[in-house]
């Protein structure tokens, strides 16, 4: 059983994104690469307004291991980002899914390779 809810779409980069609702999307990391990434300590975000692309990288997260860039897994304009993830970054870590969303996007194009949840477990498991 997958730990990852079904309704999202996962990239390869391990960003995932929910269906639009009137148009948005909300777009995090996975918990898979959470936990690959250990204690997250500091997000950089794209700012509100800003277009992003899908496969491109539009921030980073940094850990007490690495920085890593972060992607968007589809195309169009940030509409918000979660104040809360940068006040406290921890969250990217304890809920992946729910509180550490890290920005919404009013989608223009999706990526074309984005997996379910079945096909990013199998991806994951290698």
């Amino acid at each position: 059983m997958s730990i990852n809810p079904e309704q999202l779409r996962y990239s390869k980069e391990h960003e995932w994104v929910s269906a639009p609702a009137d148009g948005v999307a909300t777009v995090g990391i996975t918990s898979h690469a959470a936990d690959a990434l250990g204690d997250v300590v500091f997000v950089q975000l794209p700012e509100a307004g800003s277009t992003v692309t899908a496969g491109e990288t539009c921030g980073e997260l940094e850990s007490t291991k690495s920085v890593s860039d972060l992607y968007s897994p589809v195309t169009g304009e940030v509409t918000e980002v979660n104040q809360d993830v940068v006040d406290d970054p921890s969250l990217v870590n304890s809920a992946p899914f729910a509180g550490g969303w890290l920005f919404k996007v009013r989608e223009s194009e999706e990526a074309a390779d984005l997996l379910t949840s079945a096909e990013y477990d199998a991806f994951v498991a290698g």
